[in-house]
């Protein structure tokens, strides 16, 4: 699923992500840009793959929705050179109350404009939040988000469907927001990258050959 990350790895090259999104991406409350997810994504992925270079890079902006970042997605993404790329996209629709098919069409070209350049692209869905919640329209575009994984073979990261695996297990989700209501909590942030980096990993082959250069 994840075969262009998976070759950069086996070929000892620099492994680029760019997490493309709005607040949840860029960090906001979070106490500091190590606590955002795309830092400890990056901390988590070199833990799991030590000696090799992973770099991270967070092009979140708070406030965008899938028409601002597609608009960005050239420079932003594309000029990275990125092996992958996960977007983070639907909490601004939901909240606005956006048209969904207009957004299943932004979000599609998007997806097929980042493979066209050899990208691999994993789609982040909303949190659970009782702002978002409150939307009535979050799992819409959660359900968008899921369909376009399927037609296009994009991966998805779902945060609804850990979220209520973390609440089953006694850890509501009240326990990963922030004060806001809206976003995550550094706690929230943490756990949502190590989640991700499981999810990555779960999409390389095993195991993993071994690098033949270091370039």
């Amino acid at each position: 699923m994840l075969p262009h990350l998976a070759s950069a790895l086996a070929q000892g090259r620099t492994v680029k992500i760019v997490a493309l999104g709005s607040s949840s991406t860029e960090g906001v409350m979070a106490s500091g840009p190590e606590e955002t997810y795309p830092a400890e994504l990056q901390q988590a992925l070199r833990a799991a793959w030590p000696g090799r270079q992973i770099i991270v890079i967070n092009r979140g902006i708070g406030g965008q929705d899938a028409r601002r970042e597609l608009a960005r997605m050239g420079r932003d993404v594309i000029a990275h050179r990125p092996q992958v790329a996960i977007w983070q996209v639907g909490a601004n629709a939901a909240l606005r109350r956006h048209d969904p098919d207009a957004f299943r069409r932004l979000v599609t070209e998007g997806v097929q404009r980042l493979q066209r350049r050899g990208i691999d692209v994993v789609l982040m869905d909303n949190q659970r939040s009782p702002r978002v919640l409150a939307s009535g329209d979050s799992l819409v575009f959660d359900r968008e988000l899921a369909e376009i994984a399927r037609a296009t073979g994009a991966a998805l990261f779902s945060r609804d469907r850990l979220m209520r695996g973390w609440a089953r297990e006694g850890n509501p989700a009240a326990e990963f927001i922030a004060g806001d209501k809206l976003h995550h909590n550094d706690l929230g942030y943490r756990c949502v990258a190590e989640a991700l980096a499981r999810s990555l990993l779960a999409g390389l082959p095993h195991p993993l050959p071994e690098a033949t250069a270091d370039r």
